[in-house]
């Protein structure tokens, strides 16, 4: 019933090169978050190996070793740090202030400003955008977006009239509102207000670190993003919250999941090659699997296929036509 999404799980089997021991070196002394994850350093005279960020007291340099992961660091004899929990992933390590964030963007009624997030979460903004990412498996931007937009949706069911529930859900003006009105909604404010009536609806639930996921998105955007901890719950909340729409499953193998994700990231009006997207899910290789991926989507526009071309700048297949993905590709470049 459910796609599978399981790339939005953090990726704990990924290889990270560690660097070379005088980048380690500097890095552990600056204590940089965003080298958690790429290796570990180990101690001595204590036995003890850490994060690169761990806030224990330093130690000399001479007696630092380093490593490319924590079992390179158990087989050499280290046992792992109380404090800063090495052996554990980041996203787990940091679960907790993941967990703040969320409760912050869902208490919001505006965009919080990513260096905020990050400074409540005690992490530089560099490190907490990976690691936010990593565990709910979309930015904190587009999880603050679709709660905005959520809100809004809340007062457009709700109040007497639209420009009611505008000014309600906290936009100064409602030609701010309108600029993007359907990609925000992923419809326009009056199926909204009438339950999606005449919306088709494509959804798809994965797990991620802090439970379960869903995205939904109709041809105009992505209508709503929900963390839960029981799958059917979300998928019957977004039936309820669109009663009149035609609510499909997007259904998918992890790879084509994957694929699909990273065409929603180019912009309009640019385009990339299916090599640059074989690189992007970190596959370099399996650039003829990407171009398989994209002849199997099934939902034009939304997820922007149309966007990929060969690597000499050709249009090549295109599901619904090669003369229609020209067409698409000039109006955006328009």
């Amino acid at each position: 019933m459910y796609a599978n999404m399981t790339e939005m799980a953090p990726d704990r089997t990924k290889p990270v090169k560690k660097p070379n021991d005088g980048v380690c070196l500097e890095a552990v002394r600056r204590r940089d978050q965003a080298f958690d994850g790429t290796f570990v350093y180990a101690v001595r005279t204590t036995g003890v190996y850490c994060r690169p960020s761990c806030a224990s007291r330093p130690a000399r340099a001479e007696n630092l070793s380093f490593h490319a992961s924590p079992a390179a660091a158990e087989a050499a004899g280290f046992r792992a740090c109380k404090r800063c929990r090495p052996n554990k992933h980041p996203v787990d390590a940091h679960r907790g202030a993941i967990e703040r964030a969320c409760k912050m963007i869902r208490a919001s009624e505006e965009l919080l400003p990513l260096a905020t997030l990050a400074k409540a979460a005690g992490m530089s903004p560099f490190h907490f955008h990976r690691v936010f990412k990593k565990a709910i498996g979309v930015t904190p931007r587009a999880l603050a977006a679709a709660n905005r937009a959520e809100q809004a949706a809340k007062k457009l069911r709700t109040a007497p009239t639209v420009t009611e529930a505008i000014y309600a859900a906290g936009f100064n003006s409602s030609s701010r509102f309108y600029e993007n009105a359907n990609a925000r909604l992923g419809m326009t404010p009056g199926q909204l207000r009438r339950g999606g009536d005449g919306v088709t609806i494509r959804f798809a639930i994965g797990t991620c670190s802090l439970g379960a996921i869903l995205v939904a998105a109709s041809a105009r955007g992505v209508c709503t993003i929900s963390l839960g901890d029981n799958p059917e719950a979300l998928l019957r909340e977004l039936q309820d919250r669109f009663p009149r729409a035609n609510i499909l499953a997007i259904r998918g193998t992890a790879f084509q999941q994957r694929v699909w994700e990273a065409l929603r990231s180019i912009p309009a009006g640019s385009t990339a090659s299916y090599a640059e997207i074989a690189q992007a899910i970190g596959k370099p290789g399996a650039s003829r699997a990407v171009a398989s991926a994209c002849s199997q989507n099934p939902l034009a526009v939304a997820i922007p296929c149309h966007r990929v071309v060969r690597k000499d700048g050709d249009v090549s297949g295109y599901r619904w036509g090669v003369e229609r993905k020209r067409t698409l590709l000039n109006r955006e470049a328009q």
